[in-house]
């Protein structure tokens, strides 16, 4: 396994500024997911990374050797893509050892590796099929297969689970994370979802128009956003936003909606609240209204209008909701954020 180091990194295509200065650093044995809406940089950046989209400046480091001019095949890259790109006609077995046949390995190394990848990802028994006669999610773990059967020293994932059904996805994420506690393996993940993000991630790059904007733990991006981008990216419901002011006492105002932050004032600002920190409490200080309820099995979404402000709540134990009902509640402060509504940077 090996560090990646990404210096001053650009890329144009088209005559356009996908990536503009980019810098980066990937930890050896880490599991670094690149988060982000569609055409935000993430594939390209990971492309880039391969060696399969040339960069117009900058370098890539990997393991300590600038790989910007070199090879895709002598980075020692391990690839999984979107779409499994399994040869119909050989079976999991060929498809898996294609790349170390066509490297000339001898027959007995191969087959000490396909034995090993193929008894972590549960494939002994689909060795002899063809990718016909196996379902998606067993497609894509022989197309993990084949990458992990090199050996990388870096293994990079483009979205390899967006094609798959839901109940799919969770186990193969499942699979993915301990895989990469077992290996310890450094890897890279592109993804537009944030729930694949949170659970496999060591650290998350949130990117937005090819630029970094906060990277860090899955709990610091989630509890300590860095802008109102990030916040509102990460979260199901997003968190909620209020624009108000900041008094002299550091109490944020936004109409009915007061709530003792101890910032400095006066200014103006936004508050954001996600959803799991506003309690409905019979004494709670605050009064809302419920306009909607969405049950979600396990809790339910509770919408409240506050004067005006929608805001959307949490609520874990059982009990009925009903449009207009009256409710008091509380936000908890010391998990509040504050935001400038102008450069939109955390306070």
């Amino acid at each position: 396994m090996s560090n990646v180091d990404l210096r001053k990194l650009s890329i144009t295509l088209g005559g356009n500024a996908v990536i503009r200065e980019l810098d980066l650093q990937v930890k050896e044995g880490e599991f670094l997911v690149l988060l982000g809406p569609s055409g935000c940089g993430k594939s390209t950046l990971l492309h880039s990374i391969a060696g399969l989209i040339e960069t117009s400046g900058g370098s890539i480091e990997i393991g300590g050797k600038d790989m910007s001019r070199i090879d895709p095949s002598e980075r020692g890259i391990g690839m999984v893509f979107q779409s499994y790109a399994l040869y119909p006609t050989m079976t999991v077995e060929k498809n898996m050892s294609f790349g170390l046949r066509i490297a000339g390995m001898p027959k007995a190394q191969i087959a000490e590796r396909l034995e090993r990848v193929a008894g972590m990802l549960h494939l002994k028994e689909l060795l002899k099929r063809k990718p016909a006669q196996l379902s998606g999610g067993q497609r894509q773990r022989v197309a993990i297969g084949r990458a992990l059967v090199r050996n990388a020293n870096v293994y990079l994932f483009d979205e390899p689970l967006s094609n798959l059904d839901a109940k799919l996805r969770t186990d193969l994420r499942r699979e993915l994370k301990l895989l990469h506690q077992n290996l310890g393996s450094t890897m890279i993940y592109v993804t537009h979802d944030q729930v694949e993000a949170m659970t496999l991630a060591s650290r998350i790059v949130v990117m937005k128009a090819g630029e970094i904007q906060q990277v860090g733990t899955p709990s610091e991006v989630y509890e300590r956003p860095a802008n109102l981008f990030v916040a509102g990216f990460l979260g199901a419901p997003s968190m909620n936003f209020i624009h108000g002011e900041l008094d002299a006492l550091g109490r944020f105002n936004a109409g009915a909606l007061s709530v003792g932050m101890s910032a400095a004032g006066p200014r103006k600002a936004v508050l954001g609240v996600r959803p799991e920190h506003i309690a409905l409490m019979d004494d709670g200080p605050l009064l809302g209204k419920v306009s909607l309820a969405e049950p979600m099995g396990s809790h339910q979404v509770v919408w409240l209008d506050c004067g005006g402000h929608q805001l959307s709540c949490i609520v874990q134990e059982a009990r009925s909701f009903a449009v207009g009902d009256q409710v008091a509640f509380a936000i908890d402060a010391r998990r509040a954020c504050l935001f400038d509504p102008d450069s939109g940077k955390a306070l």
